[in-house]
């Protein structure tokens, strides 16, 4: 998806997205699908604010199963986002931090969680308009 133009932007002057190409385009498609798996940001946050051990982490991450988790936690790990690091006592302890590459991911979120804070209802707002239903998503 190579993107040229040469009509001006309506978005502001400083975005040069002129320049996207094919390579970057799959990049950030990669970026978002893995960011925007279920539980994915929600396990990343958790470890960022101190859950280091796996019993931590599912406890702070509401609806979260072991099963889940601990497949979260491998493509994490497989991706660099997370460290995992077994600590040889008894019993054996496994602990989990994030990478610098992790702490990265998640400083570059800061302004999409600031969008969302500013245009989007919280999860429990949406069911509450929508007659108590199952979540439908955002609807316009």
């Amino acid at each position: 998806m190579t993107i040229e133009t040469s009509a001006p932007s309506a978005l502001s002057p400083e975005l040069d997205l002129a320049h996207i190409d094919d390579a970057e385009c799959r990049r950030f498609t990669s970026a978002v699908e893995l960011i925007g798996k279920r539980w994915s940001s929600g396990i990343l946050l958790a470890i960022a604010r101190g859950a280091s051990r796996f019993s931590e982490i599912v406890a702070v991450v509401d609806g979260l199963s072991d099963r889940l988790l601990a497949q979260r936690l491998r493509e994490l790990e497989a991706t660099g986002l997370v460290r995992r690091t077994v600590i040889p006592s008894t019993p054996v302890q496994v602990r989990y931090a994030l990478t610098e590459r992790g702490r990265e991911l998640l400083e570059s979120l800061q302004p999409l969680a600031r969008w969302g804070q500013r245009w989007l209802e919280p999860r429990a707002e949406r069911r509450a308009d929508a007659g108590g239903g199952k979540d439908r998503g955002a609807q316009d």
